[in-house]
């Protein structure tokens, strides 16, 4: 289970407060992605939690609101014409840079899930496995996961024969088929393959 291990070494390190980064939805085919900063409060632990991968949705939506409640957090969200424009790795540490800038407190130190972390105004240590070892980064993969299943379901609302609801604008068979028989909506991602292929001027329908 993640811990503060990692948050305690930064904090020997770099002194202050540790933030915990994440991202959700770098490979879906539709919709936005989605970062979360979260500095936690080492006195009030959070049970239950761990990898958003790894919790289930009705436990993921309690630990949110948990999260929310008791932590500082920022969000970042980065929408579809930046991702084609960037492409989804930049328009990934653009969502993280944005939600470490909408801390209401200043975090010292970052600690970021991946092997790569973007350029903020403090040290920041990226971390392979992360969202499984800082209880910062689990509590952020937390916050952004739920925030993007969110607007998924939002967006569902408005197209619903691409079964967002469900699938979250992942490639499953239901969404190809829908892409198929429905076309590209303003909220697909025309840069990812699956998507430019229909878009092609031979692309059958």
């Amino acid at each position: 289970m993640p811990d503060f291990t990692l948050e305690e070494a930064a904090e020997r390190d770099c002194g202050g407060l540790v933030a915990g980064l994440d991202e959700a939805g770098r490979g879906p085919w539709a919709g936005p992605v989605v970062a979360a900063a979260v500095i936690l409060d080492k006195a009030m632990p959070l049970d239950r939690l761990d990898d958003s991968k790894l919790v289930a949705e009705e436990a993921r939506e309690a630990l949110f609101e948990e999260i929310c409640e008791r932590a500082i957090v920022g969000v970042g969200i980065v929408d579809v014409p930046e991702i084609d424009r960037l492409n989804i790795l930049h328009a990934s540490l653009l969502a993280m840079q944005t939600a470490f800038a909408r801390l209401r407190e200043p975090a010292q130190s970052a600690l970021v899930d991946g092997n790569r972390a973007p350029d903020l105004p403090c040290p920041a240590r990226a971390v392979v496995g992360g969202d499984a070892r800082s209880a910062s980064i689990a509590a952020a993969s937390i916050v952004a996961k739920v925030t993007r299943d969110r607007l998924m379901r939002d967006l569902d609302a408005d197209f619903p024969q691409y079964g967002w609801a469900r699938n979250k604008g992942y490639g499953t068979q239901e969404h190809a088929a829908a892409l198929v028989e429905h076309g590209v909506t303003i909220h697909h991602r025309r840069s990812f393959a699956p998507v430019a292929r229909l878009l092609e001027p031979h692309a059958s329908r």
